[in-house]
């Protein structure tokens, strides 16, 4: 019988994981809410690509034109609720580096049988996004990647959604004071 390894080196660690300089990799910190378990409800999205590349377009005179990647992104988003029947997307903005989505998740007993019980609906619906994206961009050849993780909030009553809404509608008016907007920081 395996004895378990509590020594100070392991902290930190995927339980059975080995220490660094070992075959086994760190835990990861979970970033999830750990009083709520994701399957339904309203919730604010923010996926990057990977190291804030600009795949998507750019932002001219406070509109975003869109590049092909960006484009698809956006009829994505746009068709979601095609694909996964308990999801709602009533709002969102593609902008160069990132994705801003309200996702709404109808709660399991609104619809039965459909919601997956294994992985939260969230983390499913926003998995299969970032898969679809991808997909289409290896079908054409085109260079492109996600950031690993995606952050989300919870949305907590109608004057949260609102401050939310606001800020997706305003988001390319505003990309010069963006965080995510890398163009005008020094290299």
């Amino acid at each position: 019988m395996a004895q378990k390894n509590n020594s100070s080196e392991n902290v930190g660690l995927h339980p059975g994981a080995a220490a660094p300089g070992g075959d086994k990799l760190p835990r990861r910190k979970n970033l999830r809410a750990e009083f709520h378990d994701y399957s339904g409800g309203d919730y604010f999205v923010t996926i990057c690509t990977r190291d804030k590349e600009h795949y998507f377009g750019r932002i001219h005179e406070g509109e975003m034109v869109f590049s092909e990647m960006g484009k698809m992104a956006d009829l994505y988003l746009k068709e979601l609720h095609t694909h996964y029947s308990y999801v709602a997307v009533p709002q969102w903005v593609v902008m160069p580096n990132h994705v801003h989505a309200i996702i709404s998740i109808r709660e399991p007993a609104d619809a039965p049988g459909c919601i997956p019980t294994i992985r939260t609906a969230l983390g499913v619906v926003v998995g299969g996004y970032k898969q679809a994206v991808t997909r289409y961009a290896r079908r054409h050849n085109i260079y492109f990647g996600w950031q690993p993780r995606f952050h989300d909030h919870i949305i907590r009553g109608i004057a949260d959604g609102n401050k939310i809404s606001e800020y997706i509608e305003n988001n390319t008016a505003r990309w010069d004071t963006d965080c995510f907007n890398d163009t005008n920081r020094p290299k």
